[in-house]
């Protein structure tokens, strides 16, 4: 399976324009949010349409500088995974939407626990002796806050600003998968146990990354590999 994964368009639909080829030839396409630009919410629904008209299996949270309502457009197109689960082939998918609470210029800046809360839907199965539980082998989380103290959340001053109950989240139900945005400078790829994390940086900026999975059907996925790539 192929997953084209991207993020933080910041109103640049033209942008997308780009990802048509990959977008073609992927079973689905997650976006990790920040549809719109700083400060100007109207940009947001043109990279929505844009983004649906590239794969008919797209799904995506908002990002910080998304106005909470906007959430709307996404469930009005069934593209969104934010507090919901989606079932993609075998996937179980599910999302947090926003940002964590930092300057306050941006209209989705929410707590820790708020963050968190987007995953509720995701139950406990039977516990094991670590503490850990099982069930959720093919999970795929998207969380426009990447998970603290890990590549994807690193600032320029070098400070980690990820979201340390999304961690803990992927800590406890060891997701297959985990997408992440809205940090643009620390695109990369990470582990959290047997979790896969990637950020692919900001879609604006030309960056983008493409996930392929095997298994399925009677066997667990599995993450074969994740390329980080940039438009030409």
């Amino acid at each position: 399976m192929k997953i084209l994964v991207f993020s933080d368009a910041h109103g640049n639909a033209a942008a997308l324009d780009g990802l048509v080829d990959e977008a073609s030839s992927a079973d689905l396409v997650l976006f990790g949010g920040d549809f719109a630009a700083v400060g100007a919410p109207e940009t947001g629904l043109p990279v929505l349409e844009r983004l649906l008209s590239l794969n008919d299996r797209v799904f995506a949270v908002l990002g910080n500088c998304d106005d909470p309502s906007f959430r709307e457009e996404l469930e009005a197109r069934d593209a969104s995974v934010e507090a919901s689960l989606s079932y993609f082939s075998g996937l179980i998918l599910t999302g947090s939407g926003g940002g964590s609470r930092f300057t306050g210029d941006t209209p989705n800046e929410r707590s820790d626990e708020d963050l968190v809360a987007d995953l509720r839907l995701v139950e406990e199965g039977s516990a094991g002796e670590d503490g850990t539980v099982t069930g959720w082998e093919n999970l795929v989380v998207i969380a426009h806050n990447p998970p603290k103290d890990t590549n994807l959340d690193r600032i320029v001053s070098g400070a980690h600003v990820g979201s340390q109950l999304i961690r803990a989240f992927v800590e406890r139900y060891r997701p297959l998968l985990v997408v992440s945005g809205h940090i643009h400078e620390s695109f990369g790829v990470d582990e959290i146990g047997p979790s896969r994390l990637v950020n692919p940086g900001s879609i604006a900026e030309g960056r983008y990354a493409v996930v392929t999975l095997s298994g399925g059907g009677s066997e667990p996925f599995r993450v074969d590999g994740i390329e980080l790539k940039r438009l030409s």
